[in-house]
């Protein structure tokens, strides 16, 4: 059995919680909560030096870590990662789409309106992040308008990688009902067997997002 070390409300954890559900896997969750310093002790630094979730561990005490990378290593032989080379790499390329163009501005304008104070100066970032997650939406629906899936042979782990924050963009200050192609697509994956919804952020999480909602 793995042991994930995982922040409930983080994308590039949920990716995994949703995989291993579709795969029926048992694992061991270890909540670690990274905004408060809990990937920053030395314990955790000595497994994960660059001090970041998820991290898996195996009953062995190897470790993997970036969610894309430990998506693909446990998908490897399923439906979920399937096809021939290149159709595998079509997966990859999406994967590694949504960890260059999609999740350093999607995720990381959602991280500073529901996990930042106020008056934080990062705040300042928010139109231009908004902007290029824009541009990786307007990507993502171009291509859904002629097709079901990001995986090369249907539903499979690029869906769930690009799933993991953009079906929570709104929390970021982005309007959804602008690509109605991804918000399709959004519902197709949520009724997938064995689909689980991302856990409930605190409510200071929340009241935070609430303050950051840009005027209609």
């Amino acid at each position: 059995m793995i042991t994930i070390y995982g922040y409930s409300p983080s994308g590039n954890c949920h990716k995994l919680r949703m995989l291993l559900a579709h795969l029926g896997r048992d694992y061991r969750w270890i909540e670690t909560d990274s905004p408060h310093g809990a990937t920053r002790t030395a314990a955790y630094l000595a497994k994960n030096p660059n001090g970041k979730v998820p991290m898996i561990e195996t009953d062995d005490g190897r470790t993997m870590v970036e969610s894309n990378a430990i998506l693909t290593w446990l998908a490897d032989g399923t439906r979920y990662f399937a096809g021939d080379a290149w159709q595998r790499a079509q997966t990859l390329a999406w994967m590694f789409f949504e960890q260059y163009s999609h999740e350093p501005y999607v995720a990381v304008a959602r991280f500073i309106c529901g996990w930042t104070p106020i008056d934080s100066p990062r705040r300042a970032d928010l139109p231009k992040l908004r902007e290029r997650g824009d541009h990786a939406l307007g990507v993502m629906e171009r291509h859904l308008a002629s097709n079901d899936w990001f995986s090369a042979t249907g539903y499979g782990i690029a869906d769930i990688a690009l799933f993991g924050y953009t079906h929570c963009a709104k929390d970021g200050g982005f309007d959804l009902s602008l690509y109605p192609h991804v918000v399709a697509w959004l519902d197709r994956v949520c009724t997938q067997p064995g689909f689980v919804p991302m856990p409930a952020y605190a409510a200071e999480n929340i009241e935070l997002i609430e303050q950051s909602r840009v005027p209609a």
